[in-house]
């Protein structure tokens, strides 16, 4: 399972609003260990405070989804991660993988801030 989520392009945050909705966003990660890190990039936001890291400040409880869609339904699969986040800066470690994974980054580093979740249960299907 965590081979394949770190091998993931695209992974699914799902947080708790302040209304107790859930919210969903994508985001781009790296996993190290049972570690799952994203950083807050430069595409145009309308804020670099976004709804996910107060969310994460009010409730650190969350969940990360990675899957594969295809017609060809043999190859379907997907895991999620759920654990607890913090908000924090993202080390040169990180920044250094996400650049290696996402070549966007190699021009233009995130600024952070980062999200840094501990992994507490993997859970994941395949045919």
């Amino acid at each position: 399972m965590r081979r394949r989520f770190a091998g993931g392009r695209l992974a699914r945050l799902a947080t708790i609003g302040a209304d107790g909705a859930p919210r969903l966003v994508p985001i781009c990660f790296v996993l190290e260990a049972d570690v799952i890190h994203s950083v807050v990039d430069a595409k145009p936001k309308r804020s670099p405070r976004l709804a996910r890291l107060s969310a994460v400040e009010r409730e650190p409880r969350v969940s990360v989804l990675v899957d594969e869609w295809s017609e060809d339904w043999s190859r379907l699969w997907w895991v999620r991660a759920d654990g607890r986040a913090r908000v924090t800066a993202a080390g040169a470690q990180v920044l250094r993988r996400l650049a290696e994974k996402y070549p966007q980054y190699r021009l233009e580093p995130p600024p952070g801030p980062a999200l840094e979740i501990t992994v507490q249960r993997w859970s994941g299907w395949a045919p």
